[in-house]
């Protein structure tokens, strides 16, 4: 970093401190889409016309309003193109996309407004969770110089990984029954091997790029907490990037805590998610098999 960079870091700083400002980061995301067992039946063109459909909301565009020490992470509200109203639940169960994102960094307090199987909840997520580190690459995005950090992060459980998890302990279920006549030493290595992949599918690392140019501890969705505005993000399977950020938009924007819906911590929802995608799998799969014996 030259001179120049730490002088409009300390003037942006002495800005945000000294006056009541607002800004706002629009995010395009790109979440790659995951067809599962329903891809083996699928032809290529099948795939690629269901991708098509689904794009508005595999590449949704989000805008984060903050101020000092308050946000709000939303997606931008858009007309849908006719006729594409039949896919919105599927989309948005492929997409894993939540409602807003409020967080409050005075009061550590981090809420998503989000509705599940018509049921309105606000979870509460724990913002001290994520352990960063602080990594030394540099890259600019935009007119801005970004720094890396990486987290190690437990996998969110939605309705599509929930699916496929039940989908590979059926075939697990069918492989070990199969596999009875194996010795003991092998089924039990065959047990560890499993359970160490299980464990570190549960794990995956996310990478940060923030601004110390725009000293505030936010960033997309529920992430934050570090030493300047996360410009992108990155997950295993959906990455953020800041498009354009507006210091002071002429339209101020209220910055409010959602207050309507159940109340609940991360782990429940997920746990209420796991619970209720279960049921639904098998009633679809009771569904399937009444449907065969007739045929």
């Amino acid at each position: 970093m030259n001179k120049i960079f730490y002088l409009f870091s300390l003037l942006f700083s002495l800005t945000i401190s000294s006056q009541d400002f607002q800004g706002q980061a629009f995010y395009k995301t790109q979440t790659a889409m995951d067809f599962g067992s329903w891809g083996d039946r699928m032809s290529a063109e099948q795939k690629k016309s269901m991708k098509e459909r689904m794009k508005p909301f595999l590449e949704p565009v989000y805008i984060l309003t903050f101020d000092k020490t308050k946000s709000i992470y939303q997606q931008e509200e858009r007309l849908d193109a006719p006729g594409s109203g039949g896919g919105r639940g599927w989309g948005r169960m492929w997409a894993s996309a939540g409602g807003p994102v409020f967080k409050d960094i005075s009061t550590k307090k981090s809420l998503q407004s989000t509705e599940f199987m018509g049921k309105k909840f606000l979870i509460s997520n724990d913002p001290n969770k994520i352990k960063w580190v602080m990594e030394k690459e540099t890259k600019m995005i935009g007119n801005y110089l970004c720094f890396k950090a990486t987290a190690q992060v437990k996998k969110p459980k939605t309705m599509t990984s929930v699916w496929r998890q039940s989908e590979k302990e059926s075939k697990e279920t069918k492989v070990n029954e199969n596999n009875k006549e194996s010795s003991d030493d092998n089924s039990d290595k065959k047990v560890e091997e499993l359970d160490e992949v299980i464990v570190k599918a549960d794990v995956e690392t996310i990478t940060a790029w923030y601004t110390p140019q725009i000293p505030v501890s936010h960033g997309p969705a529920q992430y934050g907490g570090l030493p300047g505005l996360i410009l992108e993000l990155t997950t295993d399977k959906t990455v953020m990037l800041c498009t354009k950020v507006v210091m002071n938009p002429e339209k101020r924007i209220q910055i409010s805590e959602p207050t309507k819906g159940e109340f609940v911590s991360r782990s429940e929802f997920e746990n209420i998610v796991e619970v209720k995608t279960k049921e639904m799998r098998e009633m679809w799969r009771g569904g399937r098999s009444k449907s065969m014996r007739k045929n």
